[in-house]
Parts: structure tokens; C-alpha cells; sequence
């Protein structure tokens, strides 16, 4: 939001470029890492299918996301570079550490076991689609081998739906935060309300299926901050 011709520069060049070189060196397969929180807008209906696509998006991130796949789709088409593009939706887990411009969950932890209110930015009735690391690496994994991935574009989610206040309040009960939440006004470009994914084309061409429930992996990814709080510590920035 702040440096967006450093964003196109960056994510849209950049992709590019490493499209351009995948095709000079023949590599066997290139996955583009999208984002389902993006390409399909704020008014998308649920579960979101990989059908539907916006152009009416609120963030130069979401920009740049759906340019990367356009790039695809062109050196796939014109070129025969074996392109697969996974659409990710709200990654977290283990190894990604809280800071300013970090998502939610790690932040939230980060908070709560400082004793800290967690901020809602908005009523909380809001939902994301939380996917936990170990499962999009196996379907990331599988993107790279399986023939029928290349040329399509697929949801990588859990395809369940949770409200960001019952987030909050596991995390607080995860860590014994005693602070509660706050709310705030939402951001102005953050419009999507709801989000949940269908993962149907997922299950049907890769097999794909995810086996982490969002309690579960909060625990997992508590216990990680906890144990690397010192390094954590050093490198946060809000």
C-alpha cells in the first residue's frame, strides 16, 4: 500500500523474469505461488471456485498476484512452460515470525503471551480460510509432479471458514491471556469479509486433503514461538 511501483517492480518484473528463465533453462515444472485472499476480490461468491476471478481488487498485492498468473497463462500457452499456479489461502504455522507486516495468527500469539489485547480490526464476525503450513507444502509438492496440475490453477485451503473473534479467543485460552480483544475500525482497503475455499479441484486432480484443524495447528505454532521467543524477540519489528 505504501510503495506500490516497488510492489510492481518487484512481484511483477520479478515474476516475469523468473518465467522467462525457467523457459531459457527447460525446467520440468513451475509453480506459481498465487493467493486465494486475492485473485477473487471482495464480493466473490462461496466457496470460492478457481472459475471466478476478479479485476476488481482492493490492494497492489492482489494486483500483482493476478498479473503473476496471467504471466503464466501466457508463457504456458505460447510457450509450453509447464506452468501449475497454487492459490494459497492464509498460511501459518511454525517458522513464520509476528511482526508489522505479518499475518494474524502470529501476531495474535505474540500478543497474547505478552499479555496483550488482541486488536480486531472490525466486528470479529469476519472469517478467513487458516491453512497450515505442513498441508500446503504437500499440496504445493504435489503441484510439482502431478501431470494434470500443469496449465490450471488450484485452491491450496482447508476449506473450512472461521470467524477472526473465535481466533482471538483460542489464542487467548491457548495462552492464558487474560487481556481479552479490542476492537478497531477496519482497514480501508480491507473489504473482503468472508472467505472460504472450495478445494474440490484439489482433492479431485492432486489428492490433496488437508489433515490440520485450525486448534491444532495454533497449538503447534504457539509451542514453536514459545520455544524460539529469544530469537523471535530479537528480529520482530511492529
Amino acid at each position: 500500500m505504501d510503495h506500490p511501483e516497488t510492489d510492481l517492480m518487484v512481484n511483477g518484473l520479478g515474476t516475469l523474469k523468473v518465467l522467462h528463465y525457467s523457459y531459457l533453462t527447460g525446467v520440468e515444472r513451475f509453480v506459481y505461488a498465487s493467493s486465494g485472499c486475492s485473485v477473487y476480490g471482495s464480493q466473490a461468491p462461496l466457496p470460492l471456485r478457481e472459475d471466478f476471478v476478479s479485476l476488481h481488487l482492493d490492494t497492489p498485492y492482489q494486483i500483482h498476484k493476478l498479473l503473476g498468473e496471467l504471466y503464466c497463462n501466457y508463457f504456458h500457452d505460447y510457450y509450453g512452460l509447464p506452468v501449475a499456479i497454487a492459490r494459497y489461502f492464509n498460511v501459518y504455522g511454525p517458522g513464520e515470525v509476528p511482526g508489522k507486516y505479518r499475518n494474524v495468527i502470529p501476531n495474535f500469539i505474540w500478543w497474547a503471551i505478552h499479555g496483550q489485547p488482541l486488536p480486531i480490526t472490525g466486528t470479529g464476525e469476519e472469517t478467513r480460510d487458516f491453512t497450515f503450513v505442513d498441508d500446503i507444502v504437500d499440496g504445493t509438492l504435489r503441484m510439482g509432479v502431478v501431470k494434470e496440475a500443469v496449465g490450471e490453477a488450484i485452491n491450496l485451503a482447508s476449506g473450512t471458514e472461521t470467524r477472526i473473534i473465535d481466533l482471538a479467543n483460542w489464542i487467548n485460552e491457548l495462552t492464558g491471556n487474560k487481556a481479552g480483544v479490542v476492537f478497531r475500525p477496519r482497514r480501508s482497503w480491507d473489504r473482503a469479509v468472508r472467505r472460504r475455499a472450495s478445494i474440490e479441484k484439489a482433492r479431485k486432480l492432486l489428492g490433496y486433503e488437508p489433515k490440520t484443524d485450525i486448534r491444532t495447528g495454533l497449538k503447534l505454532t504457539y509451542e514453536w514461538i514459545l520455544e524460539n521467543r529469544a530469537k523471535i524477540a530479537e528480529i520482530a519489528k511492529f
